[in-house]
Formats: C-alpha cells, structure tokens, sequence
C-alpha cells in the first residue's frame, strides 16, 4: 500500500506516468497534489504522447484539448 493509499495497485493501471522514479505512481491524491503546488496536471490526464514531453503545465492541457 503506497502512502496508505488503499487502492495504489488498481490505479497503477491507469497511470500513465513515464517518470521512472516516481514515488507516488498509484497514490492519485498524493499525486494530484504534488502537481497542483507546483501548478501542473498529473499525467492521466494527458494522451500519452504529451505525457512523455513531460511538460504538464495548465497551458498545454488547454492547447492538447482546444
């Protein structure tokens, strides 16, 4: 169980995380977070080919969508 996370094995199978030594892949709240402070999106909500780009920011969220 990643940081008390109850459910971090059944959401390791919609991340799409391609940061490799990411200690909260599974744990979505710590996750959401994380990204949130530093004024980012996690990654799931991105196709994975901006995901990898690793560029996470608000304004690519809108541009990947618009």
């Amino acid at each position: 169980m990643a940081g008390g996370c109850t459910k971090s094995e059944e959401n390791l199978e919609f991340c799409n995380c391609s940061y490799e030594g990411c200690s909260k892949k599974g744990n979505c709240c710590q996750c959401i977070r994380y990204h949130l402070d530093r004024k980012e999106l996690p990654a799931c909500v991105f196709p994975d080919d901006v995901e990898r780009t690793w560029d996470r920011s608000f304004k690519r969220f809108i541009d990947t969508y618009s």
